[in-house]
C-alpha cells in the first residue's frame, strides 16, 4: 500500500469516528439534565436511533455500495447531507423534534461504519495484520472528541452541550469533501446481472449458513443488549458520582482500545477467533461489576478500571468480529456482510438494550439528581455472563 493511501485511510477513520464521538457520549447527560429535560425512557429511545439506522444500513449498502456506486462517493454524500441534519438537531428545544432529526441523521450515519471498513479492506492484503492499525485511527478520533469536551468543560453546564452537535456538523461537512479524494472502491458487482435479493443486500445472508458464524451473529445481538447500558448511561453515571470531566476521562477506554489494536495481530495468533470473542465478553462482565460497586472515593479505582476495560470489550469482540466477517464473506459480498454485522452489533441488540437501560434509569431514580446505579449495573453484568456461557457452549473451538 502506498504511504499516501495509508494516510488517507487514517484520516478517514479519524474523522468518521470523531463526528460520532463528539456528541454521542454526552447526549444522555444533555437530554436529561439540559434544556430538553427528557426521561430515561426517552433517552433510551434517542440512543435507539443508532440501532434503527444500523438495521436499515445493510439495505443501503447492499443496494448501492456493492452494485452501483463507488463506496467513497456514497460516504461523501452521506456525510454532507448528515452535516445539514446535524445542524438542525443542535437547535431543537423539545424531545419530539430532536428525536425526529436524530433518527434521520442516524439512518444516514450508520452505513458509514460499514463503508469505511470496506474501503480499508479493499486496500490491504492481510486484514489480520493491517486492518487494526487503520481502524485504530477511528479510536483516536473518538479520544480527541472526548478530550475536547473535557477541555472545554461543556459538561459543567449540560444545556450548553448542544454545541457538540454543531461541531459535528462542521467537521462532517469538511469530511464529506475529503471523501471524494479517498482511494477508489468500485462496486464489486457492477455490470453483473443481479437478483432482487442481491439488490436488497440479502445475498450476504448466505454467510449465516456457516454454523459458527450463525452462533457469532446471534451472540452479537445478545451481547449488545448490555453494551447499550455502557454507551447510553456511563457519562450520566460518572457525572452523578461526582467525577469531573467525565467525558475526557472516559477516553481512557479508547486509549486502551488503541493499545490493544496494536497488539491484535499477536492476539489473533495466540488465541484465535473463539478465545478472542470470549475474552471480550468476560471484560464486559467484569466492567459492569466494577461499576456496580465503585464510587468516587476509596473505590474510584473500580470506576477507572471499568472505563479502561472498554479497550478489551471493543477490540476483542467488535474488531475481531469485523475481521471474522470479512474472512467468511469474501470480496463479492464484503460491503453487504459488513452491513449485516453492523445490523447485529449496532442494530437489533442495542435497540433493545437502549430501551431497557432507559427503563432501568427511570425505575431506579432516587431523586432529580441521583439514581441507584448499583441496581442498574447488576442487570447488564448478569446478562453478559449468560451470553458468554451460551457462546462458549455452542461455538466450535477453531483457532483460525
Amino acid at each position: 500500500m502506498q504511504p499516501t493511501v495509508r494516510v488517507k485511510l487514517w484520516i478517514m477513520m479519524f474523522l468518521n469516528f470523531f463526528v460520532w464521538g463528539i456528541w454521542f457520549v454526552t447526549m444522555g447527560t444533555y437530554l436529561i439534565k439540559g434544556n430538553i429535560g427528557a426521561s430515561g425512557e426517552q433517552t433510551g429511545l434517542a440512543y435507539g436511533t443508532q440501532c434503527l439506522g444500523a438495521i436499515i444500513a445493510p439495505f443501503i449498502i447492499g443496494l448501492i455500495a456493492d452494485k452501483f456506486f463507488a463506496a467513497q462517493k456514497i460516504l461523501a454524500v452521506l456525510h454532507l447531507v448528515g452535516a445539514a441534519v446535524m445542524y438542525f438537531i443542535s437547535s431543537q428545544q423539545n424531545f419530539g423534534s430532536f428525536y425526529s432529526f436524530l433518527l434521520i441523521y442516524m439512518i444516514l450515519y450508520m452505513p458509514t461504519l460499514a463503508l469505511v471498513n470496506s474501503i480499508s479492506l479493499k486496500q490491504i492484503s492481510s486484514p489480520e495484520k493491517e486492518f487494526a492499525g487503520i481502524r485504530m485511527w477511528g479510536t483516536i478520533g473518538w479520544i480527541v472528541a472526548g478530550l475536547i469536551i473535557g477541555w472545554m468543560a461543556w459538561e459543567k453546564n449540560p444545556e450548553n452541550l448542544n454545541v457538540t452537535f454543531r461541531v459535528a456538523s462542521i467537521i462532517s461537512t469538511m469530511f464529506g469533501g475529503f471523501c471524494f479524494f479517498l482511494p477508489n472502491t468500485p462496486p464489486p458487482k457492477a455490470g453483473q446481472k443481479i437478483s432482487i435479493s442481491e439488490i436488497l443486500g440479502l445475498d450476504a445472508l448466505k454467510i449465516l449458513q456457516n454454523r459458527n458464524y450463525l452462533i457469532f451473529f446471534f451472540s452479537s445481538i445478545l451481547i449488545c443488549i448490555p453494551l447499550a447500558f455502557y454507551y447510553g448511561q456511563t457519562n450520566l453515571f460518572l457525572n452523578e458520582m461526582g467525577m469531573t470531566k467525565a467525558a475526557a476521562k472516559m477516553t481512557m477506554g479508547q486509549i486502551a482500545e488503541t493499545i490493544f489494536l496494536f497488539l491484535m495481530p499477536w492476539f489473533f495468533g495466540k488465541f484465535g477467533t473463539k478465545q478472542m470473542l470470549l475474552i471480550g465478553m468476560m471484560a464486559w462482565i467484569i466492567r459492569y461489576a466494577l461499576f456496580a460497586y465503585g464510587d468516587i472515593g476509596t473505590n474510584s479505582w473500580m470506576l477507572y478500571s471499568g472505563i479502561i476495560l472498554h479497550g478489551i470489550c471493543y477490540d476483542f469482540f467488535f474488531v475481531t468480529g469485523q475481521i471474522y466477517t470479512d474472512r467468511i464473506a469474501g470480496p463479492k459480498v464484503r460491503s453487504s456482510a459488513q452491513g449485516l454485522i453492523t445490523l447485529a452489533t449496532y442494530g437489533l441488540g442495542m435497540y433493545i438494550g437502549f430501551y431497557v437501560a432507559g427503563m432501568y434509569v427511570d425505575k431506579y431514580k432516587i431523586s432529580d439528581t441521583m439514581h441507584d446505579w448499583k441496581n442498574i449495573w447488576i442487570f447488564p453484568c448478569l446478562f453478559a455472563a449468560g451470553v458468554a456461557l451460551l457462546f462458549l457452549f455452542f461455538f466450535r473451538n477453531k483457532k483460525k
